[in-house]
């Protein structure tokens, strides 16, 4: 029931409150799978199973305002904004449109997540650098990048995680004592899945929107493959 790819554990808490939506899957011709990547030649369709798409829960992204910053005089002088340093180094912002939280720097670094597309997350961002400008900062808005994309869906049946973790034992890893799901590593994309016995799934670790509807597809495949409960 172990496995690691090196990359370290996903913590229960950065996966907390996500789960819900829609998925979908299938996969083509190409190489045979092997040991190493059990989905080797897999083709993802977005649409696979009809009427059914993974949704897109969460999106964080980093942004370079390029500036040292006063994290005193934002607090003060930004609406909602919160600051308390003994607690936390950075300033938390947030907007309702489109509805984020910032983390701001004083090295000028600053992190959005809560954005629910890519669009959105830019947005977002661009908004806050602005905020910042107009309080009287040198920002700039640099380097943006999204680095994890959140998505969730349901199979709409029952998943045997036992099998499971059995039968790919060198992608899972479930210990029901410690969390309820099964935590799976997939090689190719890189997304770790979060599989619940009810069929919700919750799919993390992505950096663009594809690589969360191919990591479905490819997972939806065997998991229809497995005995039911």
């Amino acid at each position: 029931m172990s496995a690691s790819n090196g990359n370290g554990v996903v913590s229960t808490a950065s996966i907390g409150g996500v789960i819900g939506g829609d998925g979908g899957a299938n996969t083509g011709g190409g190489s045979k799978p092997t040991a190493s990547d059990p989905f080797a030649g897999s083709v993802p369709e977005i649409t696979a199973v009809q009427g059914i798409v993974p949704t897109l829960q969460n999106i964080v992204a980093t942004v370079n305002l390029g500036c040292r910053l006063d994290l005193k005089t934002i607090a003060m002088h930004a609406r909602n904004a919160e600051y308390n340093p003994k607690r936390f180094a950075a300033v938390i912002m947030r907007i309702r449109d489109p509805k984020t939280t910032a983390l701001i720097f004083a090295s000028g670094k600053m992190v959005v997540t809560g954005a629910k597309s890519e669009d959105d997350s830019r947005l977002a961002s661009r908004k806050y650098a602005r905020i910042i400008q107009k309080l009287g900062f040198d920002a700039k808005f640099q380097e943006f990048k999204i680095q994890n994309i959140v998505g969730s869906c349901d199979v709409k049946f029952p998943i045997r995680l036992e099998g499971l973790s059995f039968s790919h034992m060198q992608f899972s890893s479930y210990e029901p004592e410690l969390f309820p799901g099964l935590i799976y590593r997939m090689i190719q994309p890189k997304v770790v899945l979060l599989i619940f016995v009810s069929g919700k799934i919750v799919l993390t670790g992505a950096k663009v929107r594809s690589e969360i509807y191919e990591a479905f597809n490819k997972i939806y495949n065997v998991l229809a493959g497995e005995p039911h409960m």
